[in-house]
């Protein structure tokens, strides 16, 4: 007879944690050890030939475990996290049917959450409403008011503003489509609730502290340099893609953008990426404060989080 109490639910290892922390060695550690596949769940790591500003894993990486949705759409092609969703738990049930484990790492939150728990059905995409939102935006920034839209927001929906930071113009513009529609974004997620839970889920932040994450940080960001961030840019832009793209104005190729127009110079850029990027993963670790299951480890204690997982694997009764 089969266990009425054991989670039949096919199992997910998540490695997150802020940016420079050390997930993909991770990720590629323990999909070594336990027989796994890594799904990407960086947002931007989805894009081709944005390798070296997004710290994409090498191809000597991926060739040691096999990776999934990486280099999948080109710079000016629209993705979401709708589709991440559809794309990462196909992705995902290739490799449970093959009896391999599913290594979910990167550090987008709203991925991960997708993929684990399904998405709020909201309004479908207003392309004219988004451009005029936008539009709004450029003229509340030339007037030195960036958080207006933030603050419309928060008028007719107080809890999705609070959850969105003032700074996040895409959530917030979002969140504004869907109360447009039809209602607030938040009293859609209550309805939601995220229920849809496909997997049993071990989730992992790797974190060496913030002294140590700055130091990653700063030295990441010189090594994307040396590695040539600036020349890979430029080669962006010599394929077409301009700095309006919204992976474009994402950390690193924003600030070589300066660059490359001549409205900066490269110590100037350099620094102003690592600020950045510390501000990111500041972000990133509220992110995921607010995430009850997560279990926190520092990235060199790999005895603890190897027995983690192990323990995770053979448990029947998560």
């Amino acid at each position: 007879m089969s266990d009425p109490n054991r989670d039949a639910r096919p199992p997910v290892v998540v490695v997150t944690g802020p940016t420079a922390a050390g997930k993909t060695p991770l990720a590629i550690d323990l999909a070594l050890q336990f027989d796994g596949e890594i799904v990407n769940a960086d947002s931007m790591q989805v894009y081709r030939y944005l390798d070296i500003g997004t710290a994409k894993p090498t191809l000597e990486e991926r060739a040691r475990v096999p990776h999934h949705l990486l280099d999948i759409v080109p710079p000016n092609a629209p993705y979401n996290a709708a589709r991440y969703r559809d794309d990462a738990r196909a992705a995902a049930a290739e490799i449970h049917a093959r009896g391999k484990i599913v290594v979910l790492a990167g550090g987008t939150g709203l991925y991960i959450r997708v993929f684990l728990e399904g998405i709020v059905d909201g309004a479908a995409p207003n392309p004219e409403l988004r451009a005029r939102l936008e539009q709004e935006h450029a003229r509340a920034v030339a007037a030195d008011d960036p958080t207006r839209l933030h603050r419309r927001l928060g008028k007719v929906d107080p809890d999705a503003a609070l959850r969105i930071h003032p700074n996040d113009l895409r959530r917030t513009i979002r969140a504004l489509e869907i109360e447009s529609a039809g209602g607030p974004a938040s009293e859609r997620r209550r309805e939601h609730a995220f229920t849809d839970r496909p997997f049993r889920t071990l989730h992992l932040a790797i974190d060496p502290g913030r002294e140590a994450l700055n130091q990653r940080i700063d030295a990441r960001c010189r090594a994307m340099i040396d590695a040539g961030l600036l020349r890979e840019v430029r080669d962006l832009r010599a394929r077409g893609y301009g700095p309006e793209l919204p992976p474009m104005q994402s950390i690193g190729y924003r600030h070589m953008a300066d660059v490359v127009d001549g409205r900066s110079t490269l110590a100037i850029a350099l620094e102003a990426m690592q600020r950045d990027t510390r501000r990111f993963a500041r972000r990133q670790r509220t992110w995921l404060r607010g995430v009850p299951e997560v279990e926190w480890f520092d990235p060199a204690d790999r005895k603890a989080i190897t027995a983690g997982v192990a323990g995770f694997l053979s448990s029947k009764d998560q």
